[in-house]
């Protein structure tokens, strides 16, 4: 089926806010080939290309892609070194593209373990894109779901600490507001490549009633085509929050 017949069946005023996707299956792609993995991530950057072009143009507000997980620091330090140059390289190389698309950069994770060059070269190309209105292309990167509500739990304790904050006017809304998405949106839409049926440590918190979907499909191949389908699968679902279908109707 071709991309234009999936993207037809696509209700504009049903859209996901928000989608989060877990790019898994680059390895695997590589591995199928006989080359090294990456290769697998070299080639990775196609769909992410497709499908930031593709969020933006169906009018997708907030897209956000699992980069590099905390747990990712422990893979061999070759293929570390060579994540760090190309996703740098790639993001810069990309940049110009997303001034012109009208799409804001943006990230979420533990700066404080990427090399000082990197975390430099990133803030400039975010600084680049942060008046940009279309859509937001969230990075996240040396991120980890439990990182990320411990540190909330610690800036809670601190404001607690200092008399900031009472104890019994902690709620969600104050705990959301701790977290390194504070000012996103919580997905509608999570997305999970390769056939893996896992989360991975990826915003545990704001997936709560997430609409979850599952491809076979690896990263590298996974084009604006596979993108319209997850968004078609999303659409023919009912939300309920947690209420009756009655209720919701």
């Amino acid at each position: 089926m071709k991309d234009s017949s999936v993207k037809d069946k696509i209700d504009t005023k049903k859209l996901p806010c928000h989608v989060a996707i877990i790019m898994d299956g680059n390895g695997r792609w590589a591995k199928k080939r006989g080359l090294s993995r990456i290769f697998g991530h070299q080639h990775a950057i196609n769909a992410v290309r497709d499908v930031t072009e593709a969020a933006a143009e169906l009018g997708v507000k907030y897209l956000t892609l699992y980069t590099f997980s905390t747990e990712n620091w422990d893979r061999p330090l070759d293929e570390v070194n060579a994540l760090m140059d190309l996703l740098v390289k790639s993001i810069e190389k990309e940049t110009p593209t997303l001034k012109k698309n009208n799409i804001r950069l943006a990230a979420i994770g533990d700066f404080s373990r990427l090399p000082q060059s990197v975390s430099n070269r990133l803030q400039s190309c975010i600084d680049e894109t942060k008046d940009n209105t279309r859509t937001t292309l969230v990075l996240a990167l040396s991120y980890s779901s439990r990182w990320e509500i411990m540190n909330a739990v610690k800036e809670i304790s601190k404001q607690v600490l200092r008399g900031d904050l009472n104890v019994d006017d902690i709620d969600e809304v104050k705990f959301s507001s701790c977290l390194t998405t504070a000012n996103i949106p919580d997905p509608d839409l999570l997305i999970r490549t390769s056939g893996e049926l896992r989360i991975s440590n990826f915003l545990l918190w704001q997936i709560a009633y997430s609409e979850l979907y599952f491809t076979p499909v690896n990263w590298p191949d996974f084009s604006k085509k596979e993108f319209y389908e997850a968004i078609v699968s999303y659409q023919a679902r009912e939300r309920r929050f947690g209420k009756t279908g009655e209720q919701i109707v």
